[in-house]
């Protein structure tokens, strides 16, 4: 018996060996081309990893490894007992969270009501208008939007007091409330175009034939979509949201930078400011590090613990 076991094994293992070969000899451009973006992940991102040692020492470049000094834990507390790093921390949780509840809907809706467009041409310009706005750069769109919401001067509060709406200009970028819900907003504009594609393309896998019986049995459109469109790209709602809270400890220095200015400093100081102004700044290497290697460490985190919970749901998971 053990003898057939092993035998049926051995013939597996050969058959997806020579699967394996056929595969690549009829595919082998595009393994090819994959090993320029491995080698690329490898280098930049699994070759960095003897560099988290940082965290140990109090790195001097100039001193190198032997001639930093070596101080166990220190650099770690001193990181969390910090206030800078706190309040930055807050913010980024807070304002990642809040992206999260006002930017991860839009594509979802915005990919559904493309979907119900019947005029293919109108379609393509909508899209098109849709998509724009990820291909500029954040220091574009914050010079865009500081001369558009300008108190006095903006087009945005000229039109609302020529509307006869306000009687004096929003300091929409001056004034950190107001700032906030502006930083918030303008990103739900930037990115909901570009994150309505992935949803769209697992609207198209949808299946015709459960819109004809739908139809048929006097379904409308609002109807259509809430019980067969949304139903079928739950499992890529649930991949996405998983993927989107792994990101809730990071930011973005271009978007935070392009929008910020020393009135709305409490807000603006996200830990991607306090990265750049501790590591390249002031040149504190261990303490940046240490503070990525968390920002990594909870986003793993989050992700396992999300991905497990859709899977107790009855979801695919992302893993």
């Amino acid at each position: 018996m053990a003898k057939e076991n092993t035998a049926v094994k051995s013939t597996k293992r050969n058959s997806q060996a020579e699967e394996w070969r056929k595969a690549f000899k009829r595919d082998w451009q595009l393994y090819l081309m994959l090993v320029i973006p491995l080698t690329l992940v490898i280098i930049f991102n699994y070759g960095t990893y003897p560099g988290l040692r940082m965290i140990f020492y109090n790195y001097k470049p100039a001193r190198g490894w032997e001639g930093s000094e070596f101080v166990g834990l220190d650099i770690i507390k001193k990181v969390f007992a910090e206030r800078a790093f706190r309040s930055s921390l807050l913010s980024t949780i807070v304002f990642n969270l809040l992206d999260l509840v006002l930017s991860f809907p839009m594509p979802i809706i915005l990919a559904l009501l493309l979907n119900e467009l019947r005029f293919p041409r109108f379609k393509k310009v909508s899209q098109t208008i849709l998509y724009l706005p990820h291909f500029l750069s954040w220091a574009i769109v914050g010079s865009v939007a500081y001369i558009m919401f300008r108190p006095s001067t903006g087009l945005v509060n000229i039109i609302l007091m020529r509307l006869g709406l306000i009687s004096e200009g929003i300091p929409f970028l001056s004034e950190k409330w107001h700032w906030a819900v502006t930083y918030l907003l303008i990103n739900v504009w930037q990115t909901m175009g570009w994150g309505t594609i992935i949803y769209l393309a697992a609207i198209a896998g949808v299946s015709g034939d459960l819109y004809e019986a739908a139809m048929i049995d006097g379904a409308d459109r609002w109807q259509r979509m809430w019980n067969i469109t949304l139903p079928s790209i739950r499992s890529t709602v649930v991949t996405m949201l998983i993927m989107n809270l792994g990101k809730v400890m990071g930011s973005n220095l271009e978007r935070l930078t392009a929008l910020g200015n020393s009135q709305v400093r409490d807000f603006q100081y996200q830990l991607a400011v306090y990265i750049y102004e501790r590591g390249l700044q002031s040149s504190k290497f261990s303490e940046t590090t240490v503070v990525g290697l968390f920002q990594s460490a909870v986003g793993l985190i989050l992700v396992l613990l999300s991905d497990r919970v859709a899977k107790k749901l009855g979801e695919d998971g992302l893993l």
